[in-house]
Protein backbone atom coordinates (compact mmCIF):
# COMPACT_ATOMS: atom_id res chain seq x y z
CA UNK A 1 0.00 0.00 0.00
CA UNK A 2 2.98 2.02 0.91
CA UNK A 3 4.21 1.95 -2.62
CA UNK A 4 0.93 2.76 -4.18
CA UNK A 5 0.39 5.84 -2.17
CA UNK A 6 4.18 7.12 -3.40
CA UNK A 7 3.36 6.72 -6.76
CA UNK A 8 0.44 8.35 -6.69
CA UNK A 9 2.11 10.88 -5.10
CA UNK A 10 4.76 11.92 -7.48
CA UNK A 11 2.63 10.97 -10.11
CA UNK A 12 -0.09 13.97 -9.06
CA UNK A 13 3.51 15.93 -8.75
CA UNK A 14 4.71 15.41 -12.09
CA UNK A 15 1.28 16.02 -13.89
CA UNK A 16 1.47 19.72 -11.95
CA UNK A 17 5.59 19.70 -13.14
CA UNK A 18 4.14 19.21 -16.89
CA UNK A 19 1.76 22.01 -16.39
CA UNK A 20 4.75 23.93 -15.28
CA UNK A 21 7.05 23.22 -18.12
CA UNK A 22 4.33 24.11 -20.44
CA UNK A 23 3.96 27.71 -19.02
CA UNK A 24 8.22 27.81 -19.06
CA UNK A 25 7.91 27.34 -22.71
CA UNK A 26 5.23 29.15 -23.63
CA UNK A 27 7.38 32.26 -22.14
CA UNK A 28 10.81 31.28 -23.80
CA UNK A 29 12.49 31.07 -20.69
CA UNK A 30 14.93 28.20 -19.85
CA UNK A 31 14.51 26.67 -15.77
CA UNK A 32 17.09 25.31 -13.47
CA UNK A 33 15.95 23.84 -10.41
CA UNK A 34 19.32 24.56 -8.27
CA UNK A 35 19.95 21.62 -5.21
CA UNK A 36 22.66 21.22 -2.91
CA UNK A 37 23.62 20.78 1.28
CA UNK A 38 22.44 24.12 3.45
CA UNK A 39 25.62 26.05 2.76
CA UNK A 40 27.21 24.81 -0.33
CA UNK A 41 26.28 28.14 -2.26
CA UNK A 42 23.44 27.84 -4.12
CA UNK A 43 22.48 31.69 -3.30
CA UNK A 44 25.86 32.49 -4.26
CA UNK A 45 25.39 31.03 -7.37
CA UNK A 46 22.48 33.01 -8.29
CA UNK A 47 23.92 36.25 -7.22
CA UNK A 48 27.12 35.45 -9.24
CA UNK A 49 25.19 34.32 -12.39
CA UNK A 50 23.57 37.66 -12.09
CA UNK A 51 26.69 39.46 -11.86
CA UNK A 52 27.86 37.86 -15.31
CA UNK A 53 24.74 37.91 -17.32
CA UNK A 54 24.25 39.76 -20.64
CA UNK A 55 21.85 42.86 -20.49
CA UNK A 56 18.75 41.78 -21.62
CA UNK A 57 18.88 38.47 -19.98
CA UNK A 58 16.18 38.57 -17.53
CA UNK A 59 16.89 36.20 -14.52
CA UNK A 60 14.06 35.16 -11.53
CA UNK A 61 14.52 33.88 -8.83
CA UNK A 62 11.94 30.75 -6.31
CA UNK A 63 13.52 30.87 -3.46
CA UNK A 64 12.81 27.95 -1.03
CA UNK A 65 13.55 27.66 2.28
CA UNK A 66 11.96 25.75 5.37
CA UNK A 67 11.38 29.18 7.11
CA UNK A 68 12.52 32.54 7.01
CA UNK A 69 13.01 35.52 4.09
CA UNK A 70 16.74 36.24 4.29
CA UNK A 71 18.19 35.04 1.45
CA UNK A 72 15.31 36.38 -0.60
CA UNK A 73 15.93 39.29 0.73
CA UNK A 74 19.37 39.26 -0.12
CA UNK A 75 17.95 38.31 -4.31
CA UNK A 76 15.86 41.60 -3.80
CA UNK A 77 18.51 43.79 -2.27
CA UNK A 78 20.24 42.90 -5.81
CA UNK A 79 16.91 44.23 -8.42
CA UNK A 80 16.29 40.99 -8.91
CA UNK A 81 12.46 39.44 -9.22
CA UNK A 82 11.97 36.74 -6.32
CA UNK A 83 9.21 35.03 -5.07
CA UNK A 84 9.46 33.23 -1.28
CA UNK A 85 8.15 29.92 -0.32
CA UNK A 86 8.55 28.87 2.90
CA UNK A 87 7.93 25.22 3.17
CA UNK A 88 7.34 25.16 7.00
CA UNK A 89 9.03 22.13 7.70
CA UNK A 90 9.25 20.45 4.65
CA UNK A 91 12.48 18.74 3.12
CA UNK A 92 11.89 19.89 -0.96
CA UNK A 93 10.03 21.63 -3.04
CA UNK A 94 7.63 20.25 -5.08
CA UNK A 95 5.69 21.05 -8.47
CA UNK A 96 2.69 22.48 -7.16
CA UNK A 97 4.92 25.06 -5.00
CA UNK A 98 6.28 26.43 -8.11
CA UNK A 99 3.11 26.89 -9.57
CA UNK A 100 1.26 28.77 -6.91
CA UNK A 101 4.72 31.18 -7.31
CA UNK A 102 4.27 31.87 -10.94
CA UNK A 103 1.66 34.44 -11.07
CA UNK A 104 3.83 36.53 -9.05
CA UNK A 105 6.29 36.80 -11.82
CA UNK A 106 6.20 38.51 -15.15
CA UNK A 107 7.50 35.32 -16.97
CA UNK A 108 7.40 37.13 -20.03
CA UNK A 109 10.14 39.73 -19.24
CA UNK A 110 12.82 36.63 -17.99
CA UNK A 111 14.99 34.77 -19.83
CA UNK A 112 16.29 32.21 -17.30
CA UNK A 113 14.68 31.12 -13.96
CA UNK A 114 16.35 29.95 -11.06
CA UNK A 115 14.71 27.69 -8.74
CA UNK A 116 16.75 27.59 -5.12
CA UNK A 117 15.48 24.16 -3.31
CA UNK A 118 15.49 23.66 -0.09
CA UNK A 119 19.04 22.57 1.55
CA UNK A 120 19.18 18.59 1.19
CA UNK A 121 20.81 16.15 -1.02
CA UNK A 122 18.40 13.47 -0.55
CA UNK A 123 14.31 14.47 -1.16
CA UNK A 124 14.66 17.43 -3.82
CA UNK A 125 15.75 14.80 -6.30
CA UNK A 126 12.92 13.08 -6.24
CA UNK A 127 10.49 15.59 -7.37
CA UNK A 128 10.22 17.28 -10.77
CA UNK A 129 9.51 20.82 -10.85
CA UNK A 130 9.41 20.77 -14.07
CA UNK A 131 12.24 23.15 -14.98
CA UNK A 132 14.25 22.48 -17.70
CA UNK A 133 17.58 20.68 -15.78
CA UNK A 134 18.66 20.06 -12.63
CA UNK A 135 21.99 21.97 -11.11
CA UNK A 136 23.63 20.10 -8.14
CA UNK A 137 26.09 22.25 -6.06
CA UNK A 138 28.98 20.59 -4.16
CA UNK A 139 31.08 22.04 -2.12
CA UNK A 140 34.86 21.62 -0.88
CA UNK A 141 33.75 21.86 2.84
CA UNK A 142 30.97 19.23 2.90
CA UNK A 143 33.73 16.45 1.56
CA UNK A 144 35.25 14.94 -1.72
CA UNK A 145 32.41 11.79 -0.48
CA UNK A 146 28.93 13.22 -1.30
CA UNK A 147 28.51 11.04 -4.92
CA UNK A 148 29.14 7.80 -3.11
CA UNK A 149 26.88 8.61 0.02
CA UNK A 150 24.19 10.51 -2.07
CA UNK A 151 24.23 8.56 -5.57
CA UNK A 152 20.49 9.45 -6.48
CA UNK A 153 21.13 13.14 -6.06
CA UNK A 154 24.12 13.53 -8.25
CA UNK A 155 22.39 11.18 -10.73
CA UNK A 156 19.40 13.48 -11.16
CA UNK A 157 21.91 16.34 -12.14
CA UNK A 158 22.26 17.96 -15.87
CA UNK A 159 25.34 19.48 -14.50
CA UNK A 160 27.57 19.65 -11.59
CA UNK A 161 28.95 22.19 -10.16
CA UNK A 162 31.93 22.05 -7.24
CA UNK A 163 31.93 25.21 -5.21
CA UNK A 164 34.55 26.96 -2.79
CA UNK A 165 36.99 24.94 -5.00
CA UNK A 166 39.78 27.83 -3.79
CA UNK A 167 39.51 25.58 -0.40
CA UNK A 168 40.34 22.41 -1.40
CA UNK A 169 43.49 22.50 -0.14
CA UNK A 170 42.35 23.83 3.39
CA UNK A 171 40.02 20.49 3.30
CA UNK A 172 42.50 18.19 1.39
CA UNK A 173 39.87 17.69 -1.29
CA UNK A 174 40.53 15.54 -3.46
CA UNK A 175 38.78 16.39 -6.58
CA UNK A 176 39.72 13.33 -9.05
CA UNK A 177 37.85 11.22 -6.41
CA UNK A 178 34.49 13.29 -6.35
CA UNK A 179 34.86 13.46 -10.09
CA UNK A 180 35.26 9.78 -9.84
CA UNK A 181 32.35 9.50 -7.97
CA UNK A 182 30.03 11.91 -9.87
CA UNK A 183 30.96 9.78 -13.28
CA UNK A 184 30.30 6.59 -11.79
CA UNK A 185 26.64 7.43 -11.34
CA UNK A 186 26.10 10.21 -14.18
CA UNK A 187 28.73 9.82 -16.86
CA UNK A 188 27.22 12.63 -19.06
CA UNK A 189 27.11 15.49 -16.61
CA UNK A 190 29.93 18.11 -16.80
CA UNK A 191 31.37 19.24 -13.76
CA UNK A 192 32.29 22.45 -13.66
CA UNK A 193 34.65 23.48 -10.40
CA UNK A 194 34.32 26.92 -9.24
CA UNK A 195 34.08 29.54 -6.90
CA UNK A 196 31.13 31.92 -6.50
CA UNK A 197 33.72 34.39 -3.83
CA UNK A 198 36.46 34.88 -6.09
CA UNK A 199 34.45 34.06 -9.40
CA UNK A 200 37.04 31.19 -10.50
CA UNK A 201 35.58 28.80 -13.38
CA UNK A 202 31.88 30.59 -13.47
CA UNK A 203 32.80 31.19 -17.20
CA UNK A 204 32.25 27.61 -18.09
CA UNK A 205 28.91 27.75 -16.14
CA UNK A 206 27.90 31.02 -17.78
CA UNK A 207 28.89 29.77 -20.99
CA UNK A 208 26.27 26.59 -20.61
CA UNK A 209 23.51 28.91 -19.22
CA UNK A 210 23.75 31.36 -22.08
CA UNK A 211 23.70 27.90 -24.57
CA UNK A 212 20.48 27.25 -23.41
CA UNK A 213 18.61 30.58 -22.68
Amino acid sequence: MKVNVVQAILSDNDAVAAENRAAFDAAGLFAVNVMASPGAGKTALILATAERLPVGVGLGVIEGDLASSLDAETIAARGLPVVQINTGGGCHLDAPMIRTALPHLDLSSLRLLMVENVGNLVCPANFKLGTHANVVVASAPEGHDKPYKYPGMFAAADVVLLNKADLCPVFDFDLEFFRRGVQMVNPEAPIFTVSCRTGAGLDQWIDWVLSRV
